[in-house]
This record gives structure tokens, sequence and C-alpha cells, in this order.
């Protein structure tokens, strides 16, 4: 029987909810088919295990005195699966942050600093999971984002977990046992090139063998998620940033080889001339231990077009 059930999620202040949840500014036509963000209302699947929930999470408090509702809809939930879904929002919406040590830290940087009064607030969104990170970043790799979209939607659509709720079917990210044992060749209908292929297909058979979707990474130290990272056939440096920065909530990591990153910084700070990836890598740590923050704030400002890339 379908039940809605509601808690409350307080993030840690300061928090803009709109901020957070509409970036990007998902829109019915541009959904990843998982979430959107529409008239105030952050609506995603989650995949509880056991079952899969819509929650629908709206805020109800201020941006220095947050507090978010959590609305679950799911068939017969539980107190369980409420506190489950609770600490996932918390998790993807990143409301455990305490963004005051990077506010400090970039006062004496006029250009963040300024980047950061106009995004006051916003908290690094989060994948679920490692492998969900691993899998995002080898169909964004090489491609324009829209095709990227396109392409995960399919994957979405053709391999995720669905439910029909309120009249409408929902998708929760692929679980690696589905792409694990996935042909190649059907992956590849999915707008997928051979090698991209089979990189996602070895990514979810490394999160199975791990037994945990690779989540032990989260106790090792950073040199060591990169190293273990890299290991994995179709992840390079890039990539392994990027888990640190987006799976794994690490306040450092710094995707360099980023070529808009470095476009950016290169508008921002050296009037337009190019830099190559070690300039941008030593430049970076003046930002150091933030630049997860630093990287998040400038790519935020960038595609609301508060700030050009190029």
């Amino acid at each position: 029987m379908e039940s809605t059930l509601v808690t409350t999620v307080r993030p840690i202040p300061p928090y803009d909810f709109e901020l957070t949840a509409g970036q990007p500014n998902y829109s019915r036509e541009q959904q990843f088919k998982t979430e959107e963000y529409v008239d105030g209302c952050y609506t995603r699947l989650l995949d509880l295990g056991e079952t899969a929930a819509l929650a629908n999470v709206r805020s109800v408090g201020s941006v220095d005195q947050p507090e978010l509702s959590l609305e679950l809809t799911g068939e017969d939930l539980t107190d369980t699966d409420v506190a489950q879904a609770a600490e996932q929002i918390t998790w993807l919406l990143g409301c455990d942050q305490d963004l005051g040590p990077f506010y400090d830290s970039v006062s004496g940087d006029p250009v963040l600093a300024d980047v950061v009064g106009d995004f006051y607030g916003y908290h690094n969104t989060r994948t679920a999971t490692v492998y969900e990170a691993l899998v995002q970043a080898v169909l964004g790799q090489q491609i324009a984002t829209n095709v990227s979209r396109i392409i995960r939607s399919l994957l979405v659509e053709n391999y995720g977990v669905r439910a029909t709720i309120a009249d409408r079917e929902w998708y929760a990210f692929p679980r690696a046992e589905s792409l694990a044992t996935a042909e190649v060749e059907d992956l590849r209908q999915l707008k997928l090139s051979y090698r991209k292929a089979e990189y996602i297909q070895g990514i979810a058979r490394g999160a199975v063998d791990s037994g945990d979707n690779f989540a032990s990474t989260h106790d090792l130290e950073d040199d060591e998620v990169v190293k273990r990272m890299v290991a994995i056939r179709g992840v390079g440096q890039w990539t392994a940033q990027w888990v640190l920065v987006r799976a794994l909530a690490r306040p450092d990591g710094f995707p360099v080889g980023d070529l808009a990153l470095r476009r950016t910084v290169s508008s921002l700070y050296f009037d337009g001339t190019e830099i190559d990836d070690a300039q941008l890598l030593d430049f970076s740590e003046r930002w150091a231990p933030w630049r997860s923050y630093a990287t998040s704030y400038l790519f935020a400002a960038l595609r609301s077009g508060r700030i050009a890339g190029s």
C-alpha cells in the first residue's frame, strides 16, 4: 500500500536550498531521470535496498536557520526507511558540510570571495556511491555535457531501479549488479563507444567484487584513494579527483586536467592568458586544504553564467 511519511532534515548553516538543490537547474526536459528541481521542490527516487521510495524535499527554513521537509512516498514504508532516506538526502545534498572554515580561508582572495558572496550557502552535492561517481565520470569523458546527459538517461532507463509513484515512473541509478551482467554490445546500443562500454562493465564488476560498491574507499587517505581508483581500467587522475570531491566529500580534491576549470582560472586570475595543468595545480595550492569547495564554487558560478570559462 502506497503511503507518505514526513521527517525533517536540518543542514549545517549557512545552507541555501535553492542554490544547492537547483545546481544544475533541472527542467522536465533536461532532468537525469533520477532527480529534478521544480518550483522549489527537489525530487529523487531513493534506492533503499529492499524498496525504492520517492523523496520530495522542500525548504521550510532560511539560509541561516535551515530546515528541510522530507516527504517520502512508497509501498509499505517503515520508520527505518524514513531514517535511511533522511541519511541519504543529508549526504546527497551536502547538509552536513561546515562551510565556515572554507569561507574564512578565501577572505583574502578577492575573486573567489566575490563568488562566495554570490553563492553564499551553496553546499557541494554528492553521488550516492563511489561506483556511481566512477560510472558518471566515464560517461562524461571527452563528450559534451548534453550528450553525456542523454547517454546517462538511456542507461538509467534501461538498467536503473524503477518505481511508479503518484502515477509517474521514476528511476534510481542502476545497481552495480545490473551493469556488471550487461553485455558490452547491449551497452553500446545506448550510444556508448565500445571502450566506454567495457570500462563501465569493468567498474560495475569491480564494485560487485568489492562487496560494498567501493564503500571501503571512505577509510583510505586521499593518496590511497587515487592510487586505488587509477588502477581501475578507464579511470585516470581527473576521474580519481572527482571521486574525492563528489563521492567521498573530501575537502581538498582538485580535478587537474579539467579543461573548463583551467579556462575559468585563466580567465579570472591570468587575464585570459593560457596556463597548463602544472601551473593550475601550483596555483590551486592557495586554496588548500579546501580545493574541493573552491572548485565547486567556480563551477557553480560557471553554470549560472556568473563567470565565463574562456
